[in-house]
C-alpha cells in the first residue's frame, strides 16, 4: 500500500484536517500521480458537509485533480512517467452499459464511480485529490495539454466539462442567444466556452459587482436579476438559458425568458426542490434539461478545445493548509472565480 498524506472531513461538517491513508498499489493498468493542484468546487462542500446525503467519511475530497505521472503499470500505453495527467469526477464505470460503450460514463447505469465518497469493487472507499498522490486506472485519466497551465487547467476537470458538455450537446453556437445564470465557478467556465463557440452571451446576476467581470470574460450583455423590469424585458429572448446556481431560486422566471423550443440547461445543484408551473414550458413547447460533466472522450476533447481557444479558469491558488478559510469564502461567493490548492505544502 501507498502512504499518502491528504486533508479530510473525519465527520459531517467537521473542519478539515490533516490525515495520512492508503492508496492501493499501482496495478497492471494502473498509472500513479503525484498531484500538484486540485481544484474546490461548491459540491466538495456539499459533500463534505453531508448536505446531499451518503457521504462516506473520512472523507478526502476533490476531483478537479492535476499532477504528473509517477509510475504506470506494464500494460499502460497512453501515458508514460513525466507526463500530466488529470483525474476528473470518476474513477471507473461498469464499462459494459450501453451509456460506457457510448463514451457516456458519467451516465454509467450501475453509477459511475465518483473519485471521491464512492465504494470501488472491492469496497474501498474512494479518497480524493486534497492528498499528495492518486492511484487510477489509466482509461479514466485526462492527457493536460501543454497550453494549459497546471492551476488553470485543475477546474476544466469539473466547472469546464460541465458547461462544456450541455453546450455542445445541445449545439448551442452562431447565431444563438445564451443566458448564463450565475457568474461563479462554473457561470464564468460557461461565458468563456460560449463565446469561443461563436454565441451570444448574456450573464444573469444578482449582482451589479459582477458586470465588470462578465464583460471581462466576454459576456456580450449583463442583466441585474433583481432589477424591476428585467424579467418582463427579456421575456421570450433566449434560445438557450444555462443555470450554474446551485442555491434555491425560481425556474419559473427563467423559463418566460425562453423563445419557442427553448431549453434550460440545469447545471447547478441546489439543496431544495424548486416548484415547477408547467403551462410555460406546455404553451410555448419549451424544455427543462439536465446535464452533468462528461466522458472520458467528450473531457480530452473539451481539454484540447480550452488549449486551442487558450481558455483556463480564473483562480486563486492557495496552499492546502487555507482550506477551510477558502470554503468559508466560497459560500461568500468571496472567489474570482475557483480556489486552487498547491499541493507542494503537503510534501
Amino acid at each position: 500500500m501507498l502512504q499518502t498524506k491528504g486533508y479530510a472531513a473525519v465527520t459531517a461538517k467537521a473542519a478539515l484536517t490533516p490525515l495520512s491513508f492508503e492508496r492501493r498499489e499501482v496495478g497492471p493498468r494502473d498509472i500513479l500521480i503525484t498531484i500538484t493542484h486540485c481544484g474546490i468546487c461548491h459540491s466538495d462542500i456539499h459533500q463534505a458537509r453531508d448536505e446531499w446525503g451518503g457521504s462516506l467519511f473520512p472523507m478526502v475530497p476533490g476531483h478537479e485533480i492535476v499532477g504528473t505521472v509517477a509510475r504506470v503499470g506494464k500494460e499502460v500505453k497512453a501515458f508514460k512517467a513525466g507526463d500530466r495527467a488529470g483525474i476528473g469526477c470518476f474513477v471507473d464505470s461498469c464499462r459494459s452499459c450501453p451509456s460506457c460503450r457510448e463514451g457516456l460514463e458519467q451516465y454509467c447505469e450501475a453509477g459511475m464511480l465518483l473519485t471521491y465518497s464512492g465504494r470501488d469493487k472491492s469496497g474501498q472507499v474512494t479518497q480524493g485529490g486534497y492528498s499528495t498522490q492518486i492511484v487510477v486506472d489509466a482509461q479514466y485519466a485526462l492527457q493536460i495539454p501543454q497550453a494549459l497551465s497546471a492551476a488553470g487547467a485543475a477546474p476544466l476537470l469539473c466547472a469546464g466539462i460541465t458547461t462544456y458538455s450541455p453546450l455542445r450537446h445541445w449545439g448551442v453556437g452562431k447565431y444563438h442567444k445564451l443566458a448564463v445564470v450565475g457568474l461563479g465557478g462554473l457561470g464564468h467556465m460557461a461565458v468563456k466556452i460560449a463565446r469561443a463557440l461563436g454565441t451570444e452571451v448574456t450573464v444573469l446576476s444578482t449582482s451589479e459587482k459582477k458586470r465588470q467581470d462578465a464583460m471581462r470574460l466576454g459576456a456580450n450583455h449583463f442583466e441585474i436579476t433583481s432589477q424591476p423590469g428585467t424579467f418582463t424585458k427579456l421575456q421570450r429572448h433566449f434560445d438557450f438559458i444555462i443555470d450554474t446556481v446551485s442555491a434555491p431560486h425560481d425556474y419559473n422566471a427563467l423559463v418566460n425568458l425562453l423563445k419557442t423550443d427553448g431549453t434550460l440547461i440545469l447545471v447547478g445543484a441546489p439543496e431544495q426542490p424548486t416548484p415547477l408551473e408547467p403551462f410555460p414550458l406546455i404553451l410555448h413547447r419549451r424544455r427543462i434539461a439536465g446535464s452533468v460533466i462528461g466522458g472520458i472522450r467528450e473531457t480530452q476533447a473539451m481539454l484540447d478545445f480550452c488549449a486551442t481557444h487558450k481558455i483556463e479558469s480564473d483562480v486563486e491558488v492557495i496552499p492546502i493548509q487555507h482550506v477551510n478559510e477558502a470554503y468559508e469564502r466560497v459560500l461568500k461567493g468571496d472567489v474570482r472565480f475557483r480556489f486552487v490548492m498547491d499541493l507542494a505544502s503537503l510534501k
